[in-house]
C-alpha cells in the first residue's frame, strides 16, 4: 500500500494504524506529482490518495495512474465533503472515498472490504455521489445514450432489491450472505447483475444507488 497526503504528520499517524494492524505499507508521498512516480515504481496493489495538495490534486494523480496501471486500487482521503470532489474522484477511477475524521477501526474495515471487491464509502457519501451523477446526467444533450442512476427499482428481481437494500444499509457482503443464507460470490453475482439491470456503469455508481435506496426508506 501506497499512502500519500501533504502532511507528514497525518502520514505518519496513518502508517502507524495501518502497521499495526497487520497492513504493509510499501511507501509514502507528499505530493501528487512524487505519488505517481512512486507508485510506478513500488507498483502497489492499493493507494490512499489525499484528494487536496499543493500543486497537482489527488484527483489528477488518480487520472493519470489509472490510465497507466487500470487494476490499481486508489481509494481518496478527504477532511472535505464537497459533492463536487465526490464524483470527480470517482469518475477519475476511484474504488473509494473516506473521512479522515473516521475512527481507525471503521477506516481499516472499509479498506479491509476493498480486498474483498466492495466499495469503500464513508457513511453519508453515497447519497452525494447518487445525486451529483443524477445533476451531471440531466445536463448531458438530448439524443446521447444515457447511463442513469434513477432506473426503476422494478426492473430488479425481489432477492436483488433484498440486497441491494442491505448494501444501503452499510453491511458487509459477508454478512449479508449469511442472513440470506446464500454465499459471497452469490452475492456478488447479484450485484453484477444489478449494475447490468440498473444500466449503471461501475460498482461505485450501485453503490449510490443503494445509499439513495436507504435514505428513501428512512424517509417513507
Amino acid at each position: 500500500m501506497l499512502l500519500v497526503d501533504d502532511s507528514a504528520l497525518f502520514l505518519e499517524g496513518l502508517r502507524n494504524i495501518l502497521e499495526d494492524r497487520g497492513i504493509r505499507v510499501l511507501g509514502t508521498a507528499s505530493s501528487a506529482e512524487e505519488a505517481v512516480d512512486r507508485a510506478q515504481f513500488l507498483r502497489p496493489d492499493v493507494v490512499l490518495m489525499d484528494v487536496l495538495m499543493p500543486g497537482q490534486s489527488g484527483i489528477e494523480a488518480t487520472r493519470r495512474l489509472k490510465s497507466r496501471f487500470p487494476a490499481m486500487k486508489i481509494v481518496m482521503m478527504t477532511a472535505s465533503e464537497s459533492d463536487e470532489h465526490l464524483f470527480d474522484a470517482i469518475a477519475a477511477g476511484a474504488s473509494g472515498y473516506l473521512r479522515k475524521g473516521s475512527s481507525p477501526e471503521s477506516f481499516v474495515e472499509a479498506l479491509e472490504g476493498l480486498v474483498r471487491g466492495e466499495t469503500p464509502l464513508s457513511p453519508g457519501l453515497a447519497a452525494k455521489i447518487l445525486a451529483e451523477f443524477a445533476r451531471r446526467e440531466q445536463q448531458r444533450a438530448e439524443g446521447r445514450a444515457k447511463r442513469t442512476c434513477e432506473t426503476p427499482l422494478v426492473q430488479l428481481s425481489g432477492r436483488q432489491t433484498t440486497i441491494l437494500r442491505q448494501v444501503a444499509a452499510g453491511r458487509p457482503y459477508k454478512e449479508i450472505a449469511r442472513e440470506l443464507g446464500l454465499t459471497v460470490p452469490t452475492i456478488k453475482y447479484h450485484m453484477g447483475e444489478i449494475t447490468d439491470r440498473l444500466h449503471l456503469c461501475n460498482r461505485a455508481q450501485v453503490i449510490a444507488y443503494a445509499g439513495r435506496l436507504g435514505t428513501d426508506n428512512q424517509t417513507n
